[in-house]
């Protein structure tokens, strides 16, 4: 019998490290190849890895929650295969690759393999509270629908089903979630009796004053000694988020910009899409008609589709003529900003389903790294948090994000006479260096004027 060692592997861009969130196994649990062994998250994804052996587990040697580097072992499993090469299967610690023990069934890594089924084992999840099961008892939906329930907040109670069977589909969970209010299943606690909430950050490097020296720090309280204080370690995606919004922050200069908007058209728009037998089976929100104007927009004002990039030989501005359009999209994990290839593209009805499919996507934690890489300019939709306007901090690489606010009726004046219409604020952030006060304006008046007669995208 020969122990095999699963090194972590790179699962893609250049990662160096990841958080075992979950072991789908246990010592002496058989496992064979492909069978998932553990969940990990990267610090741009969820990621399950497959097992390259076939055996007995025999040591888990990193528990839940810690952060390892790639190339560390986190996995022993008794073989009773000869192995034709190495004992082990990932990645060196020197990013060498490393040999599958098995050379009759080879490595089988995230991302390449041998294309075969990848089977799940059961998921340990904590017990939930009693009337969580209660609820759900008679109810007949499949465990990744109830996992999507759970990660969406929907009781499945109070899902109506429509499977042949009477079984809640993923339709059905969608659906509900997409009507419900995204407040509705926050819980408001109470006042506690903690004042202060500490987060720990990475310490930056000292700053220096004008002679050189370091200057001194205020002193901070210090650590809370009766339990009434929180830590909680940044990793992950919100140690990839705090860092790409410094980045952002504190390179590029920023300026804002917003109008208002009289969006009553674009709402009868809405209204007649979701009617049509074309758009029967997408969802359809003002969101949609919001994408289709920053496409529009961009393509006459490109600066705000462009890039600053510091070359070798001199910074440089880098427009691009295509857009990849990144939708900010607040997930359980944090924030994630995934976008969609080529959007200037797509029709009407294809950019309809690509958001759909991104949202339902980013909610699951299914969101890959490469969709979230490349992406031209982004769009926040804040009005969905009961938001009117923002100043939104650029996604890294961009020199543009535009942040939509709710949809409210107003009193609006309209041929001398103040009526109720539905009102909307455009706003955005732009990187001065890239576009200057004139066309980032040029740029949200276009937005707006979309809003206002969604007409002028037949041009």
């Amino acid at each position: 019998m020969t122990t095999q060692t699963f090194l972590l592997p790179d699962v893609g861009e250049g990662l160096t490290e990841a958080e075992i969130v979950q072991w789908r196994v246990g010592p002496g649990d058989a496992v064979g190849v492909n069978d998932v062994l553990v969940e990990i998250e990267t610090a741009k994804s969820l990621v399950e890895l497959p097992s390259p052996f076939s055996g007995t587990v025999g040591e888990l040697l990193v528990p839940e929650g810690e952060t390892v580097n790639v190339g560390a072992p986190i996995i022993t499993i008794a073989s009773t295969t000869v192995p034709a090469g190495p004992a082990t299967v990932g990645q060196s610690e020197h990013g060498e690759p490393e040999s599958a023990a098995d050379a009759g069934e080879g490595a089988v890594l995230v991302g390449y393999g041998t294309g075969g089924h990848v089977q799940s084992r059961r998921r340990k999840t904590a017990a939930p509270d009693a009337q969580r099961v209660a609820a759900s008892v008679g109810v007949i939906a499949k465990p990744p629908i109830r996992k999507l329930a759970r990660d969406l907040g929907v009781e499945l109670a109070a899902v109506s089903p429509s499977g042949p069977a009477g079984e809640v589909t993923r339709d059905d969970v969608v659906r509900h979630a997409s009507q419900a209010s995204v407040f509705r299943n926050i819980e408001t606690p109470e006042w506690g009796d903690v004042r202060e909430e500490r987060i720990p950050v990475q310490a930056p490097q000292r700053p220096t004053g004008p002679t050189g020296r370091a200057t001194v720090a205020p002193a901070t309280p210090a650590p809370d000694a009766e339990g009434r204080e929180e830590t909680i370690a940044v990793k992950g995606v919100r140690k990839a988020t705090s860092s790409a919004m410094v980045q952002s922050a504190y390179s590029a200069p920023h300026v804002s910009v917003w109008t208002d908007v009289d969006a009553t058209r674009t709402m009868e728009l809405v209204k007649r899409l979701k009617a049509s037998p074309d758009f029967a089976d997408v969802k359809v929100s003002p969101l949609l008609i919001m994408a289709r104007a920053v496409i529009w927009a961009a393509r006459r004002t490109p600066m705000v589709n462009a890039a600053w990039v510091d070359a070798e030989g001199g910074a440089e501005i880098r427009v691009r003529r295509y857009v990849n359009l990144g939708i900010a999209a607040a997930t359980p994990r944090g924030l994630l900003v995934p976008n969609i290839k080529d959007a200037q593209d797509l029709s009407m009805r294809d950019l309809a389903r690509a958001l759909e499919k991104l949202t339902l996507t980013a909610r699951e934690g299914r969101t890959t790294p490469a969709d979230q890489q490349g992406g031209t300019i982004t769009i926040t939709n804040i009005g969905v948090f009961g938001m009117d306007a923002g100043t939104p901090i650029i996604n890294p690489g961009e020199a543009g994000i535009v942040a939509m606010g709710t949809i409210r009726q107003k009193p609006w004046v309209v041929d001398g006479e103040v009526r109720p219409r539905f009102v909307t604020t455009v706003s955005g952030s732009f990187d001065h260096r890239v576009i200057d006060g004139d066309g980032m304006s040029r740029f949200i008046a276009d937005v707006a004027s979309i809003l206002e007669e969604p007409a002028l995208l037949l041009d």
